[in-house]
């Protein structure tokens, strides 16, 4: 009896997978020579025409991945029931009319997958997906993603530094990248020097397409400054120019590497600042506490959590699970105005795991994690129910810039007293006012000399002229300071 009930799992499993909806992906041989081995995406949306283009984590739309090896021009990878899958497998999404894409993912450098340079991918075209499971889609991937381009202008260039630290980490070339934008008078006072303000960008951003848009930082007072953007960009999403087991040794890189380079090939005075907002504000808090002789000021902008107490509104170091609540209520990771949900943690963490590099919550993971004895990765989540990986918490603690200021305040104190600045809207999407505020009193427990305002809104709605004003204001001050030390 329990043989013929085992059996006929066994044949209804077979039947089901025999009507599983299935696509039929490959690539052409005019884009690539020779085999392709790696990942595969496909992307589906009712609503955004080049589905591969999602912003990860702002939007949530079906998508799927299957791994390859040594897959030939012209052989179709089968996408079916068993591809990794976001929401549900794929005959189980709602039916209808989709945009559809496909992406090879070749990992050459770039973060998001679906605008990395390189990558092969298909023109989105529209499916109707209905009930009859015996029509099978045929995608080909004809294009390649081609290089953002810098515009180089009078005076905003473009400077690349070969990392010999970061070759050496990664067994390849690799390249610290910046836009340098320089003062409008800088060609006509040849004997001028400069302070620097390195402006760094939040998650997503690119330095090639953003810069230059920074005005209100190119003058500290009556002086004009020299302002450096940076985007933190490498294959597992936002780098923080932090030092870390995955990324490699970014920090170390850009103080070492790219800020010597910057100096030998631009009238610097050696004066550097640092201003960053979201991922980019936890950049210069990171970088400030750390090199804190290299830099003379951070102002940070709603910056990422600099509290684990409060990541995602949840403290890991107590909580044992980052998808439910105690009551079995899904957690939101995105709001509206702090409190509306909007995206729950299990949703972001799930997408994800399907697009498996350069998104946000992996890009954390990339930076604060590490590997294992047998070198395989330590995430902070078991993605399957959202439980808490006790194993990574020891890691995640060297990344916890509240631990590393109060455990070290004494011997800090000197050098970064009066130089640290952290502005932040009450109404944070992503909770990120709860951590400021932990470490707000954790400072003032210290009687650290350090800056935290408050300001009404969000994260994307706080940038008035009053709040570039004050932060403006803040590094002039510091700019003073680094000039009477040098007196």
């Amino acid at each position: 009896m329990k043989k013929n009930y085992i059996l006929i799992i066994i044949l209804i499993i077979i039947a089901f997978q025999a009507k599983a909806q299935i696509f039929e992906v490959s690539f052409d041989s005019s884009i690539m020579n020779g085999d392709f081995s790696g990942n595969v995406l496909l992307y589906l949306s009712k609503e955004k025409k080049s589905p591969k283009d999602i912003f990860v984590g702002l939007e949530l739309t079906p998508v799927y991945r299957v791994v390859v090896k040594d897959l030939k021009a012209g052989d179709p990878v089968v996408f079916n029931d068993n591809s990794v899958s976001y929401p549900v497998e794929l005959s189980n999404i709602e039916r209808g009319e989709y945009y559809v894409q496909a992406v090879f993912d070749l990992n050459l450098g770039d973060a998001n997958i679906g605008s990395s340079s390189g990558n092969l991918y298909s023109e989105p075209i529209q499916i109707n997906l209905t009930k009859d499971f015996d029509t099978v889609f045929k995608i080909s991937a004809d294009k390649v993603i081609q290089p953002i381009t810098f515009n180089d202008t009078e005076f905003l260039k473009e400077l690349s530094v070969k990392s010999y630290l970061l070759s050496q980490f990664h067994n390849k070339d690799i390249f610290v990248k910046a836009a340098v934008s320089l003062p409008k008078e800088y060609f006509d006072q040849p004997n001028k020097e400069y302070p620097v303000i390195f402006s760094i960008f939040g998650f997503g951003a690119n330095y090639k397409l953003h810069s230059g848009h920074s005005t209100f930082l190119e003058q500290l007072g009556e002086q004009p400054t020299i302002v450096v953007y940076l985007d933190g960009n490498c294959p597992e999403g936002h780098s923080t120019y932090a030092n870390s087991d995955v990324n490699g040794p970014w920090g170390d890189a850009l103080v070492n590497e790219f800020i010597p380079r910057l100096k030998q090939k631009y009238r610097t005075n050696g004066a550097f600042l640092l201003y960053g907002h979201s991922s980019g504000g936890w950049t210069s808090l990171w970088l400030q506490i750390n090199y804190p002789k290299t830099f003379a000021g951070a102002w940070a902008s709603s910056p990422d959590q600099v509290d684990f107490r409060n990541y995602q509104n949840k403290d890991i170091y107590k909580t044992s699970n980052m998808f439910y609540d105690e009551k079995g209520n899904l957690l939101a990771d995105i709001t509206i105005a702090g409190r509306f949900p909007v995206i729950s943690a299990k949703d972001l963490y799930r997408t994800e795991h399907v697009i498996y590099r350069g998104s946000q919550l992996h890009s954390f993971d990339a930076v604060f994690g590490g590997f294992d004895a047998n070198g395989n990765r330590i995430r902070l989540i078991n993605i399957l129910n959202g439980e808490i990986n006790k194993e990574a918490l020891p890691l995640w603690k060297r990344y916890d810039l509240s631990i590393i200021l109060r455990d070290n305040w004494n011997n800090l104190k000197e050098d970064l007293d009066s130089k640290i600045r952290i502005s932040i809207g009450t109404s944070d999407n992503f909770h990120l006012h709860h951590a400021v505020k932990l470490l707000d009193q954790e400072m003032k427990t210290l009687g650290a000399n350090m800056e935290f305002q408050y300001y009404a809104g969000d994260h994307f709605t706080l940038f008035t002229q009053e709040y570039k004003k004050e932060g403006s204001s803040f590094l002039l001050e510091t700019y003073k300071n680094w000039l009477n030390e040098k007196q």
